[in-house]
C-alpha cells in the first residue's frame, strides 16, 4: 500500500498574523451613531440643524437629510389655512475625519403668501438621518 505524504506549509510569523489580521472582523468596525442631541435654531423662515456623529470607522464621508414640518400660526396658535402647513427637507455630505463627522444643515419654509407677523413661523417633527448608516433622531419641537 503506497503511503500519503502530508505537507505542511510554514510561513515566517509576520505573514500569519497578517493573513489572520485580514480574515478577521476589523476593529474599526462601524458603529455609527449620534454624539448627543443636535442642536435645532431658527432665524426667519430657515431651520438650522448642527450635530455629530461618531463611530464611523474609515468611512470616506456620511449623507446627512433633514425634514421637518413647518407652520405659520397666529398669536392664537392656530393655523389659518392649509397654505401655511409643509413639510420641507434638505441634506448633504459631510467629510469623515478620525472616525466622526460634523454637519450642519439648513432648510427653508417657502409660504405665499409669506408667514409675516403677527404671524409665526412654528417648526416641528425634525428628523434628522445618516441614510448610509441607517441610523437617526427625531426632534419634536416646536422650535
Amino acid at each position: 500500500m503506497p503511503r500519503r505524504r502530508r505537507s505542511i506549509l510554514l510561513l515566517p510569523a509576520g505573514v500569519a498574523v497578517g493573513i489572520l489580521g485580514f480574515l478577521a472582523p476589523s476593529a474599526a468596525a462601524v458603529n455609527a451613531h449620534f454624539v448627543g442631541t443636535p442642536t435645532v435654531t431658527s432665524s426667519g423662515s430657515s431651520l438650522t440643524v448642527k450635530g455629530k456623529e461618531a463611530g464611523l470607522g474609515n468611512q470616506q464621508s456620511v449623507n446627512i437629510v433633514v425634514t421637518a414640518d413647518a407652520q405659520c400660526v397666529n398669536r392664537g396658535g392656530n393655523e389659518p389655512s392649509a397654505e401655511n402647513k409643509q413639510a420641507t427637507g434638505g441634506g448633504g455630505v459631510f467629510p469623515v475625519q478620525n472616525g466622526k463627522a460634523n454637519f450642519t444643515v439648513t432648510v427653508t419654509a417657502t409660504f405665499k403668501p409669506k408667514c409675516s407677523p403677527p404671524m409665526t413661523l412654528v417648526w416641528s417633527n425634525v428628523v434628522v438621518v445618516d441614510t448610509g448608516n441607517g441610523i437617526s433622531v427625531t426632534l419634536p419641537g416646536p422650535f
